[in-house]
């Protein structure tokens, strides 16, 4: 007689569809997780908002004087301290205030690390927006308008500016306009109501120089290192073509070989 009561159960003869769970659902003893439908995000945005204004140009007679009077042609206009920033010497000529770019960034702090916050904010935001460009310009520079945080910082509707100035590639003349700049974080307002003000009276006052000569087109002068320009042998500065005469950074007369 058969003991079938005595053979080994096989304990792995389970049906195939309790064996292995459904695709897509939660194996046994778990609960089903619901999708939103729409997924709830924390949003993180940052707007800065830069602005400037630039008059025309305004011709200057060269004399020894010239650029020693740049300054008095913010009197009656500077709320604060007035600072000559000079253009670039060429071991600077990469420095720009990114700071993606590191070191460009540096350059650029290790350049004007001597300045005041007034004046840092003013190049930040006047080579942001390319208004002012410390590769030939000498800019005259201080607060105009608004206040500063306590750090000494202007705040984001103060305004800030001067006079830029370059000497003309051929003739040697001087080259003045007014430069007025604002922004950082904030709303606008109705700074650029006051800005265009204020970039009228450093007109005014450049105007009323005793070495102006009259209003005049500009035309920047571009660095062109490696491109065939004329190199000024006292400053290095590379002119963008063969016609000029004169060095738009130092003003002294180019040698032709």
């Amino acid at each position: 007689m058969p003991l079938d009561f005595l053979k080994r159960r096989n304990t792995t003869d389970t049906p195939a569809s309790a064996a292995a769970p459904t695709p897509g659902m939660p194996p046994s003893g778990h609960a089903a997780i619901t999708l939103p439908e729409e997924v709830v995000a924390q949003e993180y945005q940052l707007k800065l908002y830069y602005a400037g204004k630039t008059s025309e140009g305004v011709r200057m007679k060269t004399g020894p004087n010239a650029l020693n009077e740049l300054p008095t042609m913010l009197h009656g206009l500077a709320r604060t301290e007035i600072e000559v920033v000079e253009p670039l010497p060429i071991e600077f000529s990469q420095a720009t205030p990114v700071i993606s770019r590191p070191s460009e960034a540096m350059q650029w702090l290790n350049a004007h690390h001597v300045h005041s916050p007034i004046t840092r904010h003013a190049l930040v935001v006047l080579e942001s927006i390319d208004a002012v460009d410390l590769a030939f310009d000498t800019f005259v520079c201080s607060l105009l308008d608004g206040e500063v945080d306590t750090s000494g910082y202007p705040e984001y509707n103060a305004i800030v500016g001067g006079v830029a100035a370059h000497w003309d590639e051929a003739t040697g003349d001087m080259i003045c306009r007014a430069v007025v700049g604002w922004g950082g974080k904030g709303v606008r307002g109705d700074t650029d109501r006051i800005g265009a003000k204020l970039l009228g009276g450093i007109l005014s006052n450049i105007l009323a120089s005793q070495y102006a000569l009259g209003l005049t087109p500009i035309e920047r002068p571009v660095p062109a290192a490696g491109r065939g320009g004329l190199v000024c042998a006292h400053c290095g500065f590379a002119s963008a073509h063969e016609r000029a005469f004169y060095c738009p950074k130092c003003g002294m007369r180019l040698l032709r070989g």
